[in-house]
């Protein structure tokens, strides 16, 4: 009797314990933080960055001997051709749970070349629809070795997290594969993919750094690649998001050739309402602001200060819609709108799921600047001349 109980309870210990047997031990796996895919010479390029995760949780910061990244090259016919041959100069197992981002050169973006790279990545069982998606004019590999102000971990770059920056300023609104799907799925069928580059700002003691910027958009249809809204021409993008943003605005203060004036705005919300009229449609747009005044020079009234941000994001929004209608794009997804809201005047309208754009289609732009906060004290120079 005591032999059989004794058997039992070795035979419960083993299937109990054999549910372990097959899981790879943390130390003993490359993570994947990013993928940067190329096209060249009818080949995909693909670049994989494999992040060290010692220097993650070290809040004293990095280990000096440990590198905080590789990155791995190769190239095949097919993006999964070129991952296989990577994986046989890997001596682990490669763990793609911790992806968080991907990004495509312009010519990966081309011809669409970047659906099935797409596709893959939604397919595989271990990746996530929340990997952010973004496009490069540089040598994708100097924009993957680039590590972040003060040699922090690479999980705090603007690669692999840009809201980190979100309270400071939101330029350029981040996007996954999961919303890059819906925009190139539903109307107008087209994408704004941030544009990342290469900024030189910064320096050491020792010499000048380098660090990731976020400089405006890559916009992407189902049918390939569409150009790029940069620097000036994306601004206005920002405050056409229906969600909360936070920007900035400069301009001159009336009658003063020489003095300008910025300001800090807190964007609430955006309207977007269409007017369908004897087949055509039209846009009105309600925009509501709250301002912050940092720093001036000379006396400013609140009027004045309120003119001047409705001069100066009118400016951003039609300049920016203006650049779209250059690249034939419907940078503010106007289609979506009107499908949304009225979808009997978008089935009569659309081609192509598009509605025809022209620059009387954005006709009207309403901005409401509600308050006008001077700071810790009223509208006076702190030093008087």
């Amino acid at each position: 009797m005591k032999k059989l109980m004794t058997l039992m309870v070795s035979l419960t210990a083993v299937l109990l314990l054999s549910g372990c047997w097959d899981i790879t031990e943390p130390q003993r796996m490359y993570y994947v933080d990013g993928i940067g895919i190329d096209f060249k010479d009818g080949q995909y390029e693909i670049y994989m960055q494999i992040i060290n995760f010692a220097n993650v949780a070290k809040s004293e910061g990095p280990t000096p001997q440990a590198a905080p990244s590789e990155i791995g090259f190769a190239k095949g016919k097919t993006m999964e051709e070129a991952f296989f041959k990577l994986y046989r100069s890997i001596d682990q197992k490669v763990f793609w749970g911790h992806m968080t981002f991907l990004i495509f050169s312009e010519d990966a973006l081309k011809n669409e070349n970047a659906i099935p790279v797409i596709d893959s990545f939604l397919r595989h069982r271990e990746t996530r629809y929340q990997i952010l998606t973004f496009c490069t004019k540089d040598p994708i590999k100097d924009l993957l070795l680039v590590t972040p102000i003060l040699n922090k971990s690479l999980t705090d770059s603007k690669l692999s997290n840009p809201m980190h920056t979100k309270e400071l300023q939101t330029y350029v609104e981040p996007i996954d594969l999961r919303k890059l799907i819906l925009n190139l799925n539903e109307p107008s069928h087209e994408a704004n993919i941030p544009l990342m580059t290469i900024n030189k700002n910064w320096e050491t003691t020792d010499e000048p750094t380098k660090e990731t910027a976020l400089t405006g958009f890559g916009v992407v249809s189902k049918d390939g690649f569409k150009g790029y809204l940069n620097d000036g021409a994306a601004r206005g993008v920002q405050w056409m998001y229906t969600k909360k943003t936070r920007g900035d605005v400069t301009f001159k203060l009336n009658n003063k050739e020489k003095e300008f004036l910025t300001v800090d705005l807190e964007k609430l919300s955006t309207e977007l309402k269409p007017i369908v009229k004897n087949n055509e449609v039209t846009f009105e747009v309600d925009v509501k602001l709250n301002a912050t005044i940092n720093g001036f020079k000379g006396k400013v009234s609140t009027d004045e200060i309120r003119k001047g941000i409705i001069r100066a994001v009118k400016k951003d929004i039609k300049n920016s819609y203006a650049e779209g209608l250059k690249l034939d794009v419907d940078v503010f997804r106007l289609s979506e709108t009107l499908y949304r809201k009225n979808v009997k005047a978008w089935k009569k309208l659309q081609k192509d799921g598009k509605i025809p754009l022209t620059e009387d289609t954005l006709s009207k732009i309403n901005i409401t600047v509600i308050k006008v906060n001077p700071g810790r004290i009223t509208f006076a120079e702190t030093i008087k001349e």
